[in-house]
């Protein structure tokens, strides 16, 4: 299954790409770019809600250049992997343990054969929340894992229990598959710049804006009550007693002080009870760190290069 090239996100060379299906019967699009001459390991990138492949190709640039291969899938859901109702646009899980189940498909069908190891995580916003539960498991596909923003909490009053309570109701009431109340089918990521939520950079916003317009069947719109179930279940076992304890993974955990999706003040509670995690609040950044300015974006890089082995400080 090919990737979307535009002049402004040309797909970096030398991917291969294709399908993989879990024991579920969802068929997940994959992409690997392997390693340069002196390899130091793979990266595997996890992108969140209402993300695709295509978004993070500078992203791979960035990790081809620190010496990894790449390999990354679209979740369930969302991008070029299938979709859940008859809807495309309703961005659906019925359990974040499906996600967990992606993961284990594409660690066993294409990092393990495929792609050098050791194995690095890196992931964004849900996709924390996904490697936080992975990890939790005990499972240890990652030698290291680099978390942005992850969905640890919500930021505001989203997660209070009378919220809770309405969209499990809606849930029981057979209205998993609609749109959340106040959603709409407008793709993610394609309303204007202006008091966007997400970055400060109008450049990148532009660039992702622009991949959904050239391919619109790569998006998704708001969410639907079943993923927000789903997702507030797995936040409130994220306030579990002894919940981050109990994780054994060297986890980085990188927040951005002007977050108004996720909450920063979580990930620095939760940080602080990891047995070997650690956390970096990076200033003036809004929630997706990575599609950021460059001058929010190099403090991100400067702690990944820190943190994991292979980097240019580990030479």
């Amino acid at each position: 299954m090919s990737l979307i090239s535009i002049p402004s996100n040309p797909v970096p060379e030398g991917a291969i790409t294709g399908t993989i299906k879990t024991k579920d019967g969802v068929e997940l699009r994959f992409a690997r770019w392997e390693p340069p001459a002196n390899r130091k390991g793979t990266v595997c990138v996890f992108t969140g809600r209402a993300e695709s492949i295509e978004k993070y190709f500078e992203t791979v640039r960035d990790l081809q250049a620190r010496g990894f291969a790449v390999a990354t899938i679209d979740w369930r859901g969302q991008g070029h992997s299938s979709r859940q109702l008859a809807d495309p646009r309703k961005g659906y899980v019925y359990s974040f343990d499906d996600f967990e189940l992606d993961v284990e498909t594409f660690f066993d069908q294409i990092v393990l054969p495929d792609c050098p190891p050791p194995y690095f995580a890196l992931a964004h916003s849900m996709g924390g929340a996904v490697m936080l539960r992975v990890a939790h498991s005990g499972k240890r596909y990652f030698e290291r894992m680099v978390l942005s923003a992850p969905m640890i909490d919500l930021h505001g009053a989203s997660m209070k229990l009378p919220v809770r309570v309405l969209i499990r109701a809606l849930r029981w009431m057979g209205m998993g598959g609609n749109f959340v109340p106040g959603g709409n089918a407008v793709l993610m990521g394609t309303s204007g710049f202006i008091n966007n939520p997400v970055t400060t950079d109008v450049v990148r916003y532009a660039r992702n804006a622009a991949i959904i317009e050239e391919d619109p069947t790569l998006g998704i719109a708001s969410p639907t009550v079943a993923w927000a179930d789903a997702a507030f279940r797995a936040m409130v076992e994220f306030r579990g007693n002894n919940y981050p304890a109990r994780i054994r993974q060297p986890i980085l955990m990188l927040a951005a002080s002007n977050d108004t999706i996720v909450s920063t003040s979580a990930i620095e509670e939760f940080a602080y009870h990891l047995r070997g995690g650690s956390h970096l609040v990076i200033a003036g950044s809004k929630h997706e760190i990575l599609q950021e300015q460059d001058r929010f974006r190099a403090q991100f890089w400067a702690a990944f290069d820190a943190f994991v082995p292979g980097t240019p400080l580990f030479k």
